[in-house]
């Protein structure tokens, strides 16, 4: 091989490494090219809704024949507005919360169901884990309510061949701690009803109306998960009597008392939502409460007597290890005493023994 083919052949080596060289620069900037050209697009459509104006929520009320709708709008007014194309018309229920555009004229989206976190903050409970057999002493209690709250969740084909209306709500009276939260949790197991707990102070709220809305979802939400009881402790924290005088703060109560019976007298008697409302004054409750219709069956959960509270011990030593002990003999010396009361006197004693083995 002579010297000028060696060094055409250096050459053409030196060639193909340039080229193979530039070739994979060229991969590794096409590489950075397309990562590059994908942040741009992610910062693109992240500073388009940053500049993007907000929705308008809006609740509908009525879809149209002509395909346009009518909805409130949360700034006050109520507006016929269009549909988007990209909307799912079997959607469109009257109730649901829709997203209008910026200008307030077309549906563009529809909004899963919110509630207020006041009411999500609510003790709910899917079918609570108690039954009857952990109620004490309160027999006829238990056969009243069952009757006129549960038997209308699980038997309503009786009040319909009946063609009578059950109840709508009931109201539990009596000293603190004799079981009325208790009944109606107990009630909630056995019919297997969803149980939402409130006090009733937690609708009462510094904001004009707000007390209003907040009752209004607590009813939305039990509408959703019916069977449902819906469980009201301290009635009397804003069903007392009204006055004629009173400040604002009185005013947004009654407001909130208004609007408690009006949902009251707008759902169905037949379907499963109950109202279970609790007080320990009676006597303060306005009359609109206790009239038929609304709270039409009145049960009084008295301090248990002898029997009952000799129950009501055998429900919570059922799982202690007793060792001559004389139940009967304690609740006959507890005279007076409430369920609560004989709950916190065995705790206390356990607590004691608990000490002294530790001590031993």
């Amino acid at each position: 091989m002579s010297i000028s083919d060696s060094n055409k052949k250096a050459t053409q080596d030196d060639d193909e490494e340039d080229i193979s060289y530039l070739k994979e620069k060229i991969r590794y900037l096409t590489q950075i090219k397309i990562s590059l050209e994908r942040d741009l697009d992610y910062y693109r459509q992240e500073m388009t809704k940053l500049l993007e104006p907000p929705y308008i929520e809006a609740m509908l009320l009525e879809v149209l024949n002509d395909g346009r709708a009518i909805v409130k709008s949360s700034t006050g007014p109520n507006l016929v507005v269009k549909v988007g194309n990209n909307i799912d018309t079997s959607k469109l229920r009257p109730g649901i919360s829709v997203a209008l555009n910026n200008k307030g004229s077309t549906i563009v989206e529809v909004l899963p169901n919110i509630y207020d976190p006041f009411v999500e903050a609510m003790e709910i409970e899917e079918m609570p884990g108690f039954t009857f057999k952990d109620v004490g002493g309160l027999q006829n209690q238990i056969r009243e309510i069952y009757e006129v709250v549960g038997l209308p969740i699980i038997r309503q084909d009786l009040f319909k061949s009946l063609g009578i209306d059950p109840p709508k709500g009931v109201l539990l009276y009596g000293p603190p701690g004799t079981g009325k939260t208790l009944l109606a949790r107990s009630l909630a197991g056995e019919v297997k009803a969803t149980f939402i707990r409130v006090v009733a102070s937690q609708f009462v709220n510094k904001f004009i109306g707000e007390g209003a809305r907040i009752v209004r979802e607590v009813f939305k939400l039990a509408r959703e998960k019916k069977p449902t009881i819906i469980f009201i402790d301290e009635m009397d924290a804003i069903g007392s009597r009204r006055i004629e005088m009173g400040t604002s703060g009185d005013r947004e109560v009654q407001r909130t008392l208004l609007q408690l019976l009006a949902e009251i007298d707008g759902f169905d008697p037949l379907d499963s939502v109950k109202v279970i409302a609790a007080t320990n004054r009676i006597d303060l409750l306005d009359p609109a409460l206790l009239r038929p219709g609304r709270f039409d069956r009145i049960i009084e959960v008295p301090l248990p007597d002898k029997n009952g509270r000799l129950e009501i011990l055998k429900i919570h030593t059922k799982n202690m290890k007793l060792k001559d002990v004389n139940l009967e003999f304690i609740a006959q010396i507890t005279e007076g005493f409430s369920g609560a009361e004989i709950k916190a006197k065995q705790l206390k004693l356990a607590f004691l023994q608990l000490e002294r083995s530790l001590i031993m």
